[in-house]
């Protein structure tokens, strides 16, 4: 394998496992009642329409046939991607619901 392919798989390793990280972004939210559009564009006003963000919504299911998607791991999972403005109202949004089962 040259360099260039090599590069090439690597982008496409990477386009996955990000397509992965929006997934489980976009089911948190379902399972949590939240719409993934309205918390993405709280974290990136600037940004258009994310067509990723779209896709995945398409490959969500109903919170009642979901696993459970722990809040740590979607944390985590944005902050290996470098979504740290993401991650700030993904965490604003589990001190909200914290605050209501008080």
């Amino acid at each position: 394998m040259n360099k260039k392919q090599l590069e090439e798989q690597m982008m496409e390793n990477f386009k996955r496992e990000e397509h992965m990280m929006i997934l489980v972004f976009a089911q948190w939210c379902i399972n949590h009642d939240l719409d993934p559009e309205a918390l993405y564009r709280q974290a990136y006003p600037e940004q258009p329409n994310n067509e990723a963000l779209q896709k995945a919504m398409e490959l969500t299911v109903p919170k009642e046939e979901a696993g459970d998607v722990a809040d740590a791991t979607l944390l985590g999972v944005l902050s290996l991607f470098g979504n740290e403005d993401l991650a700030y109202i993904v965490t604003q949004e589990i001190e909200k619901r914290g605050r209501k089962l008080r």
